[in-house]
């Protein structure tokens, strides 16, 4: 479904609220396909490159709802805590004796997006299947120096899935005590043949913090925005 915004080819940069934000990795795509960016985090993210607010994302979008202010905004990105679910920290959990202690945003992100009228997505990476798939990215349809596979469940728009390009190799580093030579690096953990933070930056697309690890690929963000900013100015010109 296309929104219609009222957006015309001559108006300022719509403005989108990144919740969850992090240190910026989905802002900077989301800047470079033609928005202004607002990001909350509950942690300070000093890094963060744009208009930063550190509160409870959920009770800052149920605020912004409640006195109409929600309505300044064209879009809205969020990318809730995932490690109540996610492959890659959910084996570790257990063995930790840590399983269970997470609480899973997702839901009462999803209800109230909804409840926002907004065009929006939930971000989320393979393990939590409490998404729906409505779009997955991967580092290989950007040429990255990542895989980086991030699923996205769709509300009030859609886009098209693009193809999932075969991966050209493995993730460089160490595997059952045997190294792995390839095209990609590892955007977590430390040690056995992890890439420098240099490394990780240039493979990710990301230079102005080292906070990596959950970071999204601005070029993932960057393609969302620009196809839902041309929906939106085509429904808005119709």
């Amino acid at each position: 479904m296309t929104h219609t915004l009222p957006i015309r080819r001559d108006a300022e940069r719509p403005l989108l609220l990144d919740l969850f934000s992090c240190a910026g990795g989905a802002a900077m795509g989301y800047h470079r396909a033609g928005f202004d960016v607002v990001g909350v985090d509950i942690r300070p993210r000093p890094n963060y490159p744009f208009t930063f607010v550190q509160a409870d994302a959920l009770d800052y979008l149920a605020a912004l709802i409640a006195s109409g202010e929600i309505e300044r905004y064209a879009f809205i990105h969020t990318s809730p805590p995932c490690q109540a679910g996610c492959a890659l920290t959910v084996g570790t959990n257990r063995a930790m004796g840590w399983g269970g202690t997470h609480v899973d945003l997702v839901p009462p992100t999803r209800e109230l997006l909804h409840t926002s009228g907004l065009p929006h997505l939930i971000e989320q990476p393979n393990g939590k299947a409490e998404i729906r798939k409505d779009l997955t990215l991967c580092g290989e349809q950007f040429s990255l120096g990542v895989l980086r596979h991030r699923n996205f469940e769709l509300g009030h728009w859609s886009v098209e899935q693009p193809a999932h390009k075969p991966h050209r190799g493995r993730v460089r580093g160490w595997r059952h005590g045997e190294f792995f030579d390839g095209p990609y690096v590892a955007a977590y953990g430390n040690g056995g043949g992890k890439p420098s933070v240099p490394e990780l930056q240039a493979a990710m697309g990301i230079t102005w913090t080292e906070e990596l690890t959950e970071a999204i690929p601005p070029a993932y963000s960057h393609w969302i925005g620009a196809r839902f900013l041309t929906q939106a100015r085509l429904g808005a010109a119709a």
